[in-house]
């Protein structure tokens, strides 16, 4: 592109500077012929002289998007802001007020906000001695009947993340989502461009349509969501750019709506290599059940009346805060400690055991790996540098949560939870041949099989009125009869 200026009474650093606010991106020849070269003084030649100079330049078009570190360092000087962050941080309840706090607006999907929660905070990235990197981010996918509200979670996930990119499957090619070598028609420079998924480094990639991507497009992903990282091998051009990026995607099944007697992998028309890359995965179901509609229908008329959600009991901190109190979070580290290394590896072993004798989706070493990686996102919550006892336990329940929504179309009878938790305690009572056992170990054992503490503790109350077990009186103890 050739720009010609012709101007006798402007000099040539305005008119160099008016060409360059014109347009975007120049990679071209600026030449600027005027009339008055006799009278330019020194400066003036100067601009000229770089103005004739072919160069390759991006202008600041919109505001750089900051990561959370970057942003934490920009809030260090908010004392107001850096107080409330660390009372909430000591309170008891700071998972679940954040995690509400999550798109407000729809109604439900508790666990699968809590799981998103976890998402914006992630992991620990690691990098071994023989160079090995171990990936900190977490990969969620939402699977499920239409009107669920997936596409709503993943617009909100992309305002709260600082770094968020949202995209559709249909409309995103594989070099839109990774990279792209763009040559000049004129100058015939090569420049690379980064997609989506390079864009939302240290950020959240959110691919709404998942399952409208071609295949073609979709493999492109593959090394992402693990290596994290984008191979380019184009037109002379050798590269390998970062892509740290946490992605969630939503798909639609394949019928229309889930159809039970087929398996994930069917319904969703998606390969399992892919879906095993995913920490997370919640099949969203659109079951009939009145008082559910009712609340539900409530809620949405309410929200379309009054332009706000209905009143609630409980604080809902805007996506400034949760952006403040996340970036704080994610400076973190925090280690598993040996003690509760063997809890882990029970974990794992007895849910590949318990599920290959159902026929149910047998879990990889990958799921063992998203079990530490949301534990370590539970303590950063906390502020800690040290993982709990609570905190695998309530990774376990938020994985084994996600690995029964995928097993709804199997056929084995699903039980309501309270029967779920009694099944639980008469089996520890039969393989440990004891009728008496602490109260504080049934109740770790039922989270782990993703059974709520409400529950649980609903189930003893339930039980104890038909007197099939008994509590001693300060609920230490289970006798059962």
């Amino acid at each position: 592109m050739f720009l010609l200026a012709t101007c006798r009474d402007l000099s040539p650093s305005i008119v160099v500077e008016s060409l360059l606010a014109s347009v975007h991106r120049v990679t071209a020849y600026l030449c600027v012929v005027f009339s008055c070269l006799g009278n330019l003084r020194e400066s003036e030649a100067q601009v000229l002289d770089w103005s004739l100079t072919r160069t390759s330049m991006r202008l600041p078009s919109a505001k750089k998007k900051k990561s959370f570190s970057e942003l934490e360092r920009e809030l260090q000087n908010d004392l107001s802001a850096n107080h409330q962050v660390d009372e909430l941080a000591n309170s008891q309840n700071a998972y679940s007020k954040l995690s509400r706090s999550i798109a407000p607006e729809i109604f439900g999907h508790g666990d699968v906000k809590k799981a998103l929660l976890l998402q914006l905070v992630g992991g620990v990235a690691k990098t071994l001695r023989d160079g090995v990197n171990l990936r900190g981010d977490i990969n969620i996918c939402l699977m499920g009947d239409p009107g669920v509200a997936k596409s709503q979670l993943l617009k909100s996930i992309a305002a709260i993340s600082p770094r968020g990119v949202y995209t559709t499957g249909k409309g995103s090619s594989d070099v839109g989502l990774t990279a792209a070598v763009i040559r000049d028609a004129v100058s015939s420079d090569i420049s690379l461009e980064g997609g989506a998924l390079v864009l939302a480094d240290r950020g959240v990639c959110c691919i709404d349509e998942f399952d409208k991507m071609d295949e073609y497009d979709r493999t492109a992903i593959h090394e992402v969501m693990e290596q994290q990282t984008v191979s380019i091998a184009k037109a002379g051009i050798t590269a390998t750019l970062n892509a740290r990026t946490a992605v969630l995607a939503a798909a639609n099944p394949l019928y229309g709506r889930y159809v039970k007697t087929k398996t994930v992998a069917e319904n969703a028309n998606l390969p399992i290599s892919l879906l095993s890359r995913f920490d997370l995965m919640f099949v969203l179901h659109d079951r009939p059940d009145m008082q559910a509609d009712i609340a539900l229908a409530r809620h949405v008329t309410h929200v379309h009346s009054h332009l706000k959600t209905p009143k609630i009991d409980f604080e809902i901190f805007n996506a400034k805060f949760l952006r403040h109190y996340i970036a704080q979070a994610r400076q973190f580290e925090p280690v598993l400690p040996m003690a509760l290394c063997s809890t882990v590896v029970d974990t794992y072993v007895n849910w590949r055991q318990s599920s290959s004798q159902l026929n149910l989706t047998v879990a990889t070493p990958r799921q063992l790996l998203s079990i530490l990686r949301l534990s370590q996102a539970l303590s950063r919550l906390r502020f800690d540098d040290m993982i709990n006892q609570d905190d695998v336990n309530e990774a376990c329940r938020l994985a084994v949560l996600s690995q029964e929504s995928m097993n709804l179309d199997t056929g084995v009878t699903i039980l309501d939870v309270k029967s779920k938790a009694f099944n639980i305690l008469c089996e520890y009572a039969s393989q440990h041949a004891v009728s008496v056992f602490s109260y504080q170990e049934i109740a770790n054992i039922a989270v782990k099989h993703a059974i709520r503490d409400d529950d649980f503790i609903a189930m003893l109350e339930e039980y104890e009125e038909l007197g099939v077990i008994h509590l001693n009186l300060d609920r230490t103890q289970i006798h059962i009869s």
